[in-house]
């Protein structure tokens, strides 16, 4: 027998809570993702020349096709270099209200699509270590399982989408904790 949503839904919030609040410590406390940034060589002449560009993404040098791409002259750029892909963020004020929010918002969302797959599959009091599994199997691949196509596809450096991986387990490894604890 299926277990009900309306049944998970503490699950859901309380594990949604226990990923954020984990992802400010590591964020805040441990600060091992400060070492995934480099300086410029000359960042005065790189925010002076981006000053009047406006928020977004971005690519240098930039091809909106694939045909753009095969044009010789794009091609020489890209031998050149340097060839970058850039995220210009709002100028202004470094609240983080809004990223904040998202966050939460995204953790509710994969312990919704958790609870789902946990409730397909899981009766009314299953074992802990069931629970925790299937929760964890899911949870993890949610967190986890898109940070390496950073790395393959946009040239992120492997040892930041490493740790992306790890913020992933543990996220996914306490969504689980929380699910089998709270199992009905």
């Amino acid at each position: 027998m299926t277990v009900s949503l309306m049944l998970l839904w503490l699950p859901i919030l309380v594990s949604a809570v226990v990923v954020f609040v984990a992802s400010s410590a590591i964020w805040m406390l441990l600060q091992y993702h400060n070492s995934d940034w480099r300086k410029l060589p000359d960042e005065e002449a790189v925010r002076a020349a981006l000053k009047a560009t406006t928020p977004g993404q971005y690519s240098v040098p930039n091809a909106a096709s694939s045909a753009d791409r095969k044009d010789p002259e794009w091609q020489e750029k890209y031998k050149q270099g340097p060839a970058a892909m850039l995220v210009v963020f709002p100028h202004g004020s470094l609240a983080m209200g809004k990223q904040l929010t998202q966050w939460f918002t995204y953790c509710v969302a994969i312990s919704l699509l958790v609870a789902y797959v946990a409730s397909i599959t899981l009766p009314t009091g299953a074992d802990y270590l069931y629970v925790f599994r299937i929760a964890g199997t899911v949870a993890v691949l949610a967190y986890a399982g898109a940070a390496p196509m950073r790395s393959i596809w946009f040239g992120y450096r492997w040892s930041a989408k490493a740790k992306d991986v790890l913020d992933g387990v543990i996220y996914g490894l306490l969504t689980a904790g929380v699910f089998g604890w709270l199992w009905p």
